[in-house]
């Protein structure tokens, strides 16, 4: 039984430690500049399965340190649960961000981005009016795009400088109008317009010079945003992927183990009876 519990009380340290990486992309994406900073409802689920995990290992830690029944199978029933919200946390990730990706453009190292390239769930929460209000102007009190501009030895950087970068879907969508319009450079945040809608995109229209306007109202910015949702959620879901894998084998370890002390517990009274009944004829001897 000692040997058990010593097992229990390690599994629940190192699922313990499994919790941090779980909080920590919580905390992460509610960092994220320009993205899950103004999706704020995305970190949460994260936040609370990290913190629950925390302390329910900890609660099951302290049953094995001190053999309190109760406190693991409390342990048990709610690693159970956790397990369950975390396998549909994983899935719904996978799920929400199953479509949409950047298009190439030709002489263009950055990509496009384009809202019908996108659907479901997440697609028609961004997409919302009085939803999109709140994320636009978060990423405008970012001032994303006013931290677009360089320069080289104290010279702007020129258009087919800029074509050559690499830039972030928030950058590509909300910040400069679609290649498509054709509009003409003059840096990174102010184009020539050309007056007309060249292929027909209703973005073109919307694009601004002021600098509090610029490309926030265009679908493209809505694209930039879900591509960018969609890039931090796949990358966190493989981590938790990795770690749902880890907690399953320790959760069947800390299982058996918790079914091998009930075991011993139920022969213990059983070796007690036959010594009891034996007592009569040491006694008569």
């Amino acid at each position: 039984m000692r040997t058990s519990n010593h097992l229990i009380g390690a599994v629940n340290f190192l699922t313990f430690l499994l919790s941090i990486p779980i909080l920590a992309e919580g905390i992460w994406l509610s960092s994220r500049a320009n993205t899950t900073d103004c999706m704020r409802f995305l970190q949460w689920p994260l936040i609370v399965i990290g913190a629950a995990l925390m302390v329910v290992s900890l609660a099951g830690f302290a049953g094995a340190c001190y053999r309190n029944t109760f406190l693991m199978y409390l342990y048990m029933w709610a690693m159970f649960f956790i397990l369950v919200a975390l396998i549909g946390f994983v899935v719904f990730a996978f799920a929400v961000t199953d479509k949409g990706s950047g298009r190439p453009v030709l002489n263009r190292a950055y990509s496009e981005y384009y809202l019908g390239d996108f659907s479901g769930w997440l697609e028609r929460r961004v997409s919302d009016e009085s939803y999109w209000v709140k994320i636009s102007s978060c990423i405008r009190d970012s001032k994303v795009c006013g931290k677009m501009g360089r320069e080289i030895n104290g010279i702007p950087e020129t258009a087919d400088m800029f074509y050559s970068r690499k830039l972030s879907p928030i950058q590509s969508g909300c910040c400069k109008p679609p290649t498509d319009c054709g509009f003409t450079y003059v840096n990174e945040t102010i184009w020539i317009t050309g007056g007309g809608l060249v292929g027909g995109d209703p973005d073109c229209t919307r694009w601004s010079n002021d600098q509090e306007l610029v490309c926030y109202a265009c679908d493209s910015c809505k694209a930039g945003v879900l591509a960018s949702i969609k890039h931090s959620w796949r990358k966190v879901s493989v981590i938790n992927i990795v770690v749902l894998i880890l907690l399953i084998i320790f959760y069947v370890v800390a299982y058996a183990a918790l079914r091998n002390n009930k075991r011993m517990d139920n022969d213990e009274p059983y070796g007690e009876t036959r010594m009891t009944k034996a007592q009569p004829s040491w006694i008569h001897l």
